[in-house]
């Protein structure tokens, strides 16, 4: 177990090399601060476990301390270090999150028993948020209680203890890889490698040698040996995704590996035995990719054992929202900004959006929806155009005869057209007058390009 590391923040060095002496001892690390503000920087540079700090010191106190790091969303536990007459004082900060507190002049049992009660605490702390993480996520990283990814839940537990190909189909964004490897995490091959490769991603004569490995003076530049992918994957599982990208020669390939169980690197003549499982993904219809001579049809039924398609997040609408929650939440964290929320427009242009982009873009459009708010409550006037758009398409469908209005309200049009063309000249008006006419900063807050930006204004105004 690696050694814990703690802080000490106080302004008199003797007390500092004090209790340095005493943690010391208790078989601690222990860093030294003179003050609050010192504290920040040491904590920006070094993983720490706990802080001791004393309550009174100039420039940043113990209780400023606190705060900041609250502030900051970090959760270290602390202890402060006061004097008798300012014991209140510590039984205040604890509203502030201080783990304990220790009143000077201290004994070693005392700094000892405090320190262990508060390391034990986060501990405790940090394992009832993984746990909740776990809960929130669902199953082996998942975020998704829908009949459908029930199914594909079902799907992976049967096929992951086995030695069975899996070819997973889905569109992009829908998260092929995360099901391949929630395969490899379930199955006995854990403890070996999971080696993903994108054959889309690579040209034909590279990827070759990056699979299959070559020998030194095997071609130009080959100046000593190289183990392929399939190598690297041994005992383990070899993830290819976008299989049919890959060349169709080296489809012929690739099937002579499978079916033999071996290998010879480019420029070598001795065969390699190879343990290696492999799922392959797809993000196009296998079939109709067989008949434009995209995948080998006897390469096809090789992967194809066990098939897992996966839904569109179009087609598991009760998933959208517990994902957003968590993609925000998570960019959250990344920014330090507090999540509020979401208003309840958002919720209904959410649902409405068909995420052609599936769960990526969902993703992405949550963590533009964060910068945006700089913390606040989600509003519709953090989200894309398009996502506003099919909202407004939605309604403009269920309620052909009424007016329609998401940031203000629309008159009554003859047509879907001069209603979209409103709300647009609103959505340019705000962006306008939130960046202060500044026609670059508010292309980027309505995601698109400072040109077209250009073009609706002379269109609109």
């Amino acid at each position: 177990m690696p050694q814990q590391s703690i802080l000490v923040v106080d302004d008199e060095a003797k007390m500092r090399r004090l209790l340095e002496i005493m943690l010391t001892q208790m078989g601690y690390e222990v860093l030294q601060a003179e003050n609050g503000r010192v504290a920040l920087d040491v904590l920006m540079h070094h993983e720490i476990d706990l802080v001791i700090t004393d309550l009174r010191m100039p420039e940043l106190d113990g209780i400023g301390l606190l705060k900041q790091l609250r502030e900051q969303n970090n959760d270290l536990p602390v202890i402060l270090v006061t004097a008798y007459g300012t014991v209140n004082s510590a039984v205040d900060a604890m509203k502030y999150g201080a783990s304990d507190y220790i009143v000077r002049p201290f004994e070693l049992d005392a700094v000892e028993a405090a320190v262990q009660r508060a390391l034990k605490l986060a501990k405790v702390q940090r394992e009832n948020r993984y746990l909740r993480q776990k809960v929130e996520q669902g199953w082996h990283g998942f975020i998704g209680k829908s009949t459908a990814m029930q199914e594909i839940y079902t799907q992976i537990e049967q096929v992951s203890v086995t030695k069975t190909s899996v070819l997973i189909q889905g569109e992009t964004g829908t998260g092929k890889e995360l099901v391949a490897r929630a395969i490899h995490q379930s199955s006995p091959r854990a403890d070996a490698l999971f080696v993903s490769i994108n054959c889309a991603a690579i040209p034909a004569d590279i990827l070759e040698s990056e699979l299959f490995g070559y020998s030194k003076g095997a071609f130009t530049g080959a100046n000593k040996e190289r183990v392929g992918k399939f190598e690297l994957a041994e005992g383990g599982t070899l993830f290819l995704d976008e299989i049919t990208e890959m060349d169709f020669n080296l489809q012929a390939k690739l099937l002579r590996v499978l079916q033999e169980r071996s290998l010879e690197r480019l420029g070598s003549n001795r065969t390699i035995n190879l343990d290696v499982r492999v799922i392959a993904a797809c993000n196009r219809n296998p079939r109709q990719a067989i008949v434009e001579q995209k995948l080998r049809e006897d390469l096809f039924y090789r992967l194809n054992v066990f098939p897992i398609i996966l839904p569109p997040l179009r087609e598991r609408k009760e998933d959208i929202l517990p994902l957003a929650h968590f993609f925000l939440a998570q960019h959250a964290r990344e920014f330090a900004y507090p999540f509020n929320g979401l208003e309840d427009n958002v919720t209904e242009c959410l649902l409405a959006y068909p995420w052609p982009g599936n769960v990526r873009e969902l993703e992405n459009m949550m963590e533009r929806a964060i910068v945006l708010s700089g913390g606040k409550k989600i509003s519709i006037a953090h989200l894309s155009s398009d996502i506003l758009g099919a909202y407004q398409h939605k309604q403009a469908v269920a309620e052909p005869s009424s007016a329609l209005s998401i940031v203000a309200e629309v008159p009554n049009m003859a047509s879907l057209t001069e209603q979209v063309e409103y709300l647009e000249k609103q959505l340019i008006e705000d962006a306008l007058i939130k960046t202060n006419d500044n026609k670059a900063k508010a292309a980027q807050l309505l995601d698109i390009s400072e040109r077209s930006l250009w073009y609706k204004i002379k269109k609109y105004f």
